[in-house]
Order: C-alpha cells, then structure tokens, then sequence
C-alpha cells in the first residue's frame, strides 16, 4: 500500500515537472527578443526538423520490425523442417 502511494507521488511530481518545463519553455520562447515574424518561422523550422527526426525514427522502427519478422519466419521454418522427420517417426510407433 506504501508503495502504491509512493509510485503515483512519484507519477504525479514527474507530470508537474513536465508541465512546468513546457510552460517555462513557451513563456521563454514568447518573451524571446525576436520580432513575431522570425519567431514563428523559427518554431515552423524547429517543428518541421522534429517531425523529420520523429519520421526517420518510424521509417527505422518500421525496417527493424520487418526484418525482426522475416527472420522469426526463417526461424520458424527452419524448426518446422527439423521437427517434420521427427514428428513423423512419433506418428509410426
């Protein structure tokens, strides 16, 4: 029970953190001394490399998952074909 309440302590001051972080981080980015044209190109900019970064991550996820995949099915077969001799000489006896 000790635990429980020492967990979701722990769960709550992390999202506070995170919450704060992001409000500090905005309120600095908005009371930077840069004109309202260059900021928001700057945050278009920033955006636009965080979603490149966040799609080379899935495209690498994605080639990792297939030949993870592909390699479970040779893995697969291969046990398939060393067990087919055994499992047919069970069958005869």
């Amino acid at each position: 029970m000790r635990e429980e309440r020492d967990d979701a302590s722990v769960t709550t001051a992390i999202t506070f953190l995170m919450i704060g972080l992001g409000a500090g981080t905005l309120i600095g980015l908005l009371c930077a001394p840069k004109p309202g044209k260059q900021m928001r190109k700057d945050l278009r900019r920033r955006y636009e490399n965080a979603r490149e970064t966040l799609d080379d991550w899935k495209d690498d996820a994605k080639e990792v998952a297939e030949e993870a995949f592909e390699r479970g099915a040779e893995i697969a077969e291969d046990l398939r074909d060393r067990v087919k001799p055994i499992a047919k000489a069970v069958r005869l006896k």
